[in-house]
């Protein structure tokens, strides 16, 4: 198996798909083997995007263990500036075409992607709005530190009603937010206290270190046939220190980190023998979660919810030879998955999501 992940990684990597590519496979049982192709090392540190998503849940899920969060709780309590929102009569509303929101956002409808914020596909007013006032989300850093991004984002009414639609991203900057609240503190020192130093993560955060950065490569994103580097190596936005509070953001991550996470995942949420997250709430973050009325062609790209659902943070196949894997991807060409065997992969590239990089996703699994 290791032997053909290698090839076809290095198929990838000759036919120019990526300059380098990491790839992990996780056995039942915990036996993990890293292999690379090309220029990218295996130590390498990565801007793993959404891959991100998973991590918060889990995060979040370890508070609900606490008590410190309930999964229908309203989120206001700790985040006033989502408290009396508006509602578009519909998505493609003009702005001031709004009702009070009956329903309050809750946890549960930011890990599942219900709230009523995120990723405009279809053109609208709303979509325009989001452009204008930069949270807008695409594959470039977030532009604004995350109490200016809450407050542009609790100025603009929701989409849906909480609840009854889907729709990307923005929740889980929202997450990010709530969670660091809920703490009454930084972000990144409570998830290397209280998720990354039990896991051994120890090259995962919102930024690499100065003296990191040597592990840092450059990201790439395909233009006209050829690759076009859009952030340098060893520099760029992911380097220490941060701008502005990235709580809303993105992690940077390594193969050897994220296989950690993964094997808890795969190990029924246990790692070297402790619970890192409940087998109940593991249950409920790999089951889909969706109702079927909420996954809409305009919620998010043609066919994703043929035989998809989406879990608290991942996404869950529901149908088909694979049905029960669940994971999730990033937008610079990183993906892992999870099977229901225990075992699980990953890919790590530094390309911007696309057919070059889809292609080598669906290749892999």
């Amino acid at each position: 198996m290791t032997t053909l992940f290698r090839q076809i990684m290095e198929d990838h990597v000759a036919r120019g798909t990526a300059p380098g590519i990491i790839g992990v496979l996780g056995a039942p049982g915990g036996a993990i083997e890293i292999v690379t192709a090309g220029d990218l090392p295996a130590d390498a540190i990565v801007r793993i995007q959404s891959m991100t998503k998973p991590i918060l849940a889990v995060a979040a899920l370890r508070l609900v263990q606490e008590g410190r969060l309930r999964l229908d709780d309203p989120v206001e309590r700790w985040l006033p500036e989502l408290a009396d929102r508006w509602v578009l009569r519909a998505p493609d509303a003009p702005l001031d075409d709004v009702v009070p929101a009956t329903t309050p956002i809750t946890l549960r409808h930011l890990l599942t992607n219900t709230s009523g914020y995120g990723v405009q596909v279809v053109p609208s007013p709303l979509a325009e709005a989001m452009i204008g006032n930069r949270t807008a989300a695409g594959q470039e850093p977030v532009a604004m530190g995350a109490q200016e991004w809450l407050d542009a984002l609790a100025v603009l009414p929701l989409a849906f009603e909480p609840g009854t639609g889907w729709r990307y991203h923005h929740s889980f900057g929202i997450l990010g937010i709530l969670l660091s609240r809920v703490v009454d503190g930084s972000l990144e020192d409570h998830l290397r206290r209280d998720l990354f130093a039990p896991l051994g993560m120890v090259d995962t955060g919102y930024t690499v270190p100065l003296d990191q950065a040597h592990r840092l490569p450059a990201a790439y994103r395909h233009e006209h046939g050829a690759l076009v580097e859009i952030e340098p190596a060893a520099g760029g936005f992911s380097v220490a220190p941060a701008p502005f509070d990235l709580s809303h953001s993105e992690l940077v991550s390594t193969a050897a980190d994220y296989a950690a996470f993964a094997g808890m995942l795969a190990a029924g949420g246990r790692h070297d023998g402790n619970v890192i997250i409940d087998p109940e709430l593991l249950a409920l973050m790999r089951t889909d979660q969706v109702p079927s009325s909420a996954k809409t062609d305009d919620s998010f790209f043609p066919g994703f919810w043929e035989g998809t659902g989406w879990g608290f943070g991942v996404a869950v196949q529901t149908e088909g030879e694979n049905a029960g894997r669940y994971g999730w991807s990033g937008g610079q060409g990183t993906d892992f998955w999870v099977d229901p065997d225990g075992s699980f992969g990953i890919v790590l590239s530094q390309v911007e999501m696309g057919p070059e990089i889809m292609g080598l996703f669906a290749d892999v699994q």
